[in-house]
């Protein structure tokens, strides 16, 4: 009972540590400009979307019991080509976007920190090595220093809302304005997003499903609460006007500790700041690095019979870099896409359409299926109306929150 009860905290702890990932840098952000409580609503309806899917997904890996479960595959099998297809392309969208959004990301911290103004691309080429470094190293001297980095993440974390509460000002948090509430769809599914590691947590759990299912609920609520806790110290501490407003970091693609590191003036908070926004971005950046880089020499040996490792390395990693370099501060928007295209798809929609089709699955669960497949056909039509109607690297924050006006009057 006691190994039962170790295995499956144990796999809690792994997927919270996915959790509390990059994606919750923007949270305040993004969230901010809709209000606490549509934030909320958001964070719970959507949370929910990416449990359910996570159930679906745990059942697949179990009923498989097979080392080389993959998403693909499955999808092929219920959906078709098609469904491989889409599989494959938003599986690529998610990991290149993402990639973009961590090298932007850390670019922008490390700026600020350092106090560059004008041109990032000596930062940005400066942060992008040092990730690229640490993900090609030998896997197990990443599995041993990712631990000391999420233990340390969890520090920080709680280190950045002990500093947050005295300046939260509560008349903040009961502005609202539902006309952005599309926009924070993508960043929500992806604060909510460890959907990868599933198949490796069945594995690890011997395929006993009860189990990882366990996990996975504890772990979505720890995400819940981890994610309205930040949400609502941004909120409550960041004002929307001014140039540390919220509106400003949005426009700016700044994640939210950086204003509020302006704010606060403190040396301790920016001293958590930095430290959980950087370890943050490199764990993330660990992971799905390593992620993409299988993604990429699966399609390089069996579309093209190319089994190189340096060719793998430059497919994966020379594309992000550049954009990166192109357009450094695009952390939000990158996220956003990454989010509402590769993740919702692959992990929303997918999940939710093999739910309805099943028809070893009760009609319960088949109508819970098509309720959250709707919540997640409503997140990725958002972040296309994004993309159709916004400048994704508009160069003036002022005529992009025009646009943003324009848009949702």
């Amino acid at each position: 009972m006691k190994n039962s009860k170790f295995a499956v905290i144990a796999a809690t702890g792994l997927i919270i540590g996915n959790l509390i990932g990059a994606g919750i840098l923007a949270l305040p952000i993004s969230l901010g400009l809709v209000g606490a409580t549509p934030s909320i609503i958001a964070i719970i309806l959507y949370t929910a979307l990416m449990l359910f899917t996570a159930y679906v997904l745990a059942d697949e890996a179990g009923e498989a019991k097979s080392e080389h479960f993959d998403y693909p595959s499955l999808y092929g099998h219920y959906l078709g080509k098609w469904g491989k297809g889409i599989a494959i392309a938003t599986n690529a969208i998610f990991l290149y976007g993402i990639l973009v959004a961590y090298i932007s990301g850390g670019t922008q911290i490390m700026s600020e920190i350092l106090g560059i103004t004008g041109s990032h691309i000596y930062v940005a080429l400066a942060v992008a090595t040092v990730f690229i470094t640490l993900t090609i190293m030998d896997l197990s001297i990443i599995y041993k220093y990712n631990t000391v980095l999420i233990i340390g993440l969890f520090v920080a974390f709680i280190g950045l809302i002990i500093f947050s509460v005295p300046h939260i000002q509560v008349e903040r948090l009961s502005f609202t304005d539902w006309k952005y509430f599309g926009l924070t769809l993508p960043l929500v599914v992806t604060a909510a997003h460890f959907h990868n590691i599933i198949p490796t947590l069945c594995k690890d759990l011997k395929w006993d499903v009860k189990k990882l299912k366990n996990a996975i609920l504890y772990g979505m609520i720890a995400a819940v609460v981890i994610n309205t806790a930040w949400t609502f110290c941004g909120i409550g501490c960041l004002g929307r006007e001014g140039d540390n407003g919220l509106i400003a970091a949005y426009v700016n693609n700044l994640p939210a500790t950086v204003p509020m590191s302006n704010i606060f003036n403190s040396q301790m908070f920016t001293l958590a700041a930095v430290v959980f926004s950087m370890v943050a971005i490199t764990t993330s950046f660990l992971a799905n690095g390593l992620g993409l880089m299988g993604f990429v020499k699966d399609i390089l040996f069996n579309t093209f019979k190319i089994d190189k490792g340096y060719v793998t390395k430059l497919v994966t990693f020379v594309p992000p870099v550049i954009v990166a370099l192109i357009w450094p501060e695009v952390f939000i928007k990158a996220i956003n896409i990454a989010g509402g295209i590769g993740i919702v798809t692959l992990f929303g929609v997918l999940p939710c359409m093999i739910a309805v089709i099943k028809k070893e699955n009760s009609l319960r669960f088949r109508i819970a299926g098509g309720f959250f497949l709707i919540l997640a056909l409503i997140a990725l039509i958002s972040v296309i109306g994004m993309i159709c109607n916004i400048s994704i690297f508009n160069p003036n924050p002022q005529n992009e929150l025009a646009m943003l006006n324009q848009l949702f009057a």
